[in-house]
């Protein structure tokens, strides 16, 4: 537990460091660009040394120049550090609005063009999906946990449905994104960090184009099912699978 609490103390220290820097960034041209760079570098060095190694698998099917919302499954706060450090492009991300009243590090995630989503009400809810729309006309990609949460038994959990009306507004594609063993590097609200062995698996892009506001279910359903089936497809042999469930209105 000492070990893991020196780890969390570097953490805290190498993040403010970090946040300084991307806010003093931000008064430059293309801002949010360099410092989605610095935060690519902060998630590197915590990575490091945390001992997590990451193995990446099926990059090439990342669109290279183009608009597209990521999604991924959510098991810890290393999720984060993971999508940074591994995913080679540049994103946004839309993050709870929580995350955006810390010190510093609040005022660095706005310098780099995240974009605050408040759960809580609806209209500020939308008016962030407008926000991350505009975003995307930009040609900016989005990042994003579609369940919202961390699961805290592995098991992926039922999709919120707004990042999906983003998704069939803006039109483009779907990149669906499996992370496997993070929980168990810091299983959610825990802070031993244990060293391990991550695996980053980018499914094939699914295009939005046929799915109408009527259809999201449908839509909703394809992402989930692709990153169900990508996770238990790379699990180590013997491991359990998740358990498929089918998504509800949440």
């Amino acid at each position: 537990m000492l070990h893991s609490a020196l780890l969390v103390t570097l953490g805290i220290a190498i993040t403010a460091f970090m946040s300084f820097w991307s806010v003093v960034f931000s008064i430059f041209p293309d801002a949010d660009n360099k410092i989605h760079k610095v935060a690519n570098l902060w998630a590197k060095i915590l990575l490091l040394i945390c001992n997590t190694k990451v193995k990446v698998i099926g990059e090439e099917n990342l669109l290279r120049g183009k608009p597209q919302i990521i999604m991924a499954n959510h098991q810890s706060d290393f999720d984060i550090l993971i999508s940074l450090a591994y995913i080679p492009v540049q994103f946004r991300w839309i993050a709870k609005k929580e995350l955006f009243a810390i010190p510093i590090f609040g005022a660095a995630m706005r310098s780099a063009g995240y974009i605050e989503i408040d759960r809580s009400n609806r209209e500020k809810s939308m008016h962030s999906i407008d926000e991350a729309a505009l975003r995307i006309r930009r040609g900016k990609s989005i990042m994003t946990f579609p369940e919202s949460t961390r699961s805290r038994d592995g098991e992926i959990k039922a999709f919120k449905q707004g990042i999906f009306y983003l998704a069939i507004k803006s039109g483009v594609p779907i990149v669906p994104v499996s992370i496997i063993g993070s929980g168990r590097i810091m299983p959610k609200r825990s802070l031993r960090i244990k060293p391990g062995q991550i695996k980053l698996v980018i499914g094939k892009p699914i295009e939005v184009k046929n799915f109408d506001i009527e259809k999201r279910h449908e839509l909703i359903e394809q992402v989930r099912d692709a990153i169900i089936k990508n996770y238990n497809s790379r699990l180590e042999p013997g491991a359990l699978n998740i358990k498929d469930l089918k998504s509800e209105d949440i």
